[in-house]
């Protein structure tokens, strides 16, 4: 295709000449010349300045310097305001894109944070991020810096950011390492709403479930199993309870990944609800049972015990020890009550009732908890706990809670309470 866009060295001459041929409309026709010329040239942040100055002529507003109203005075009314506003998105959505395309991610993003849709965007960065890794073998090593600090700016507008957690985690998981990618989740994503934590929290656990059953395999391979240790396939179609059970079971002490990583990945992959996920915590957290006491670290109650409570968390997710893990629960619940400890215990209680399906006994637990007192736990400060009315809409238990509410003089949740029940009645 021929570029008719008018060459720097002649575009001076023609702007003039097509400015000065037809009053308003040889101004239109000037910009329109420029904008063509700005985008065959790549000049994007141009582009911007010039959509902002030609909205400013076209709505009779100042072309440069404050801000003010048709004819240099006054405010800009609220008509105007709009108008440029609506001018500048586009604006923003016209120079942002073709930057994300050249693979401008910083300066793209600039333009698009705020007149795109995040998940359009979200889609457009993953598929930088595979260009790179389809490229390069391994995300530790590259020695281009051009495509390295392309991956640091993708790393810091998917996860510093906040547009796609799960892919920032990903890329530093493959790029930094365990640690690295733990530490990134607790001051990024930590603070986020459960349902975006969920996503970056299974790439951590599908990461350590993979470490383990590689170094798993290995050391099988080393103790002399049937296949080489090189061959990083059983690792992925051989279950690591499998692996664990040749290696010698639960009487084995041999460690095979660092041990303070195993328990913050347990410890995060609690927001997790995909099934698959949950399968791998589980997995993870018997492996943590068979560790030596003298390499664990103690956790927070009621996960003291941080590969025993785990297993019974994840497990009964699956259908394992049910009773058992809700017995666990229940009595530390009760316990931190008494000691007046915190509220993690009870709200883990709450959680699990309410994952297995069991809306009302998770109503219960949760009146139990108190209504004034320690800070609320991460569980319930992140989302990942329903809301009282919404386990009382569940479970159809209204009276409980209503109760609850006049005993606590909490009249908000009583009417939101009343309002849900209403709306319950109506739809049946």
């Amino acid at each position: 295709m021929t570029d008719l866009s008018p060459k720097p060295e002649d575009i001076f001459a023609q702007l003039a000449a097509t400015a000065d041929s037809a009053g308003a409309a040889g101004a239109a026709a000037m910009f329109d010349t420029l904008a063509a010329s700005l985008k065959a040239r790549g000049r994007w942040h141009a582009l911007f300045d010039l959509r902002l100055l030609e909205a400013r002529i076209a709505l009779g507003l100042p072309a440069t310097g404050e801000l003010t109203g048709r004819g240099g005075e006054g405010d800009v009314s609220p008509a105007d305001r709009d108008q440029l506003d609506e001018r500048s998105l586009a604006a923003c959505r016209e120079v942002g894109w073709p930057l994300l395309e050249a693979g401008q991610v910083a300066a793209a993003w600039m333009y698009l944070r705020a007149s795109a849709a995040p998940a359009e965007v979200a889609e457009k960065l993953a598929g930088l991020a595979d260009g790179i890794t389809a490229s390069q073998e391994n995300l530790h090593t590259i020695d281009d810096e051009e495509t390295a600090a392309r991956l640091q700016e993708i790393v810091h507008v998917a996860l510093w950011e906040g547009l796609d957690p799960a892919l920032g985690i990903d890329l530093i998981v493959r790029s930094q390492g365990t640690c690295n990618s733990i530490t990134a989740y607790e001051q990024a994503v930590s603070r986020l709403p459960a349902r975006r934590q969920a996503p970056a929290a299974g790439v951590l656990v599908h990461h350590l479930h993979r470490e383990v059953a590689t170094a798993l395999a290995g050391d099988l391979a080393h103790r002399g199993a049937a296949f080489s240790a090189a061959d990083t396939s059983v690792a992925s179609i051989t279950p690591l309870l499998d692996l664990l059970r040749q290696v010698g079971g639960p009487d084995d002490s041999s460690i095979h990944v660092d041990v303070s990583h195993l328990q913050s990945v347990l410890r995060i992959a609690r927001v997790c609800t995909d099934p698959d996920t949950i399968r791998e915590a589980w997995e993870l957290a018997c492996y943590a049972c068979r560790l030596p006491s003298d390499v664990v670290y103690p956790g927070e109650p009621p996960f003291e015990n941080v590969g025993e409570s785990s297993r019974l968390f994840f497990g009964a997710q699956l259908g394992h020890d049910v009773d058992r893990a809700i017995g666990l629960f229940r009595r530390s619940a009760a316990r931190a009550r008494i000691e007046e400890s915190g509220t993690l215990p009870a709200d883990t209680l709450v959680l699990l009732f309410t994952r297995l399906g069991r809306p009302k006994e998770a109503l219960h637990a949760a009146l139990e908890r108190p209504a004034e007192g320690p800070m609320p736990s991460t569980m319930l400060a992140s989302g990942m706990l329903p809301s009282l009315v919404e386990l009382a809409t569940a479970a159809d238990s209204w009276d409980e809670l209503l109760a609850a509410c006049r005993e606590r003089g909490d009249e908000i949740t009583f009417a939101a309470t009343l309002a849900a029940r209403q709306r319950a009645h109506q739809s049946r």
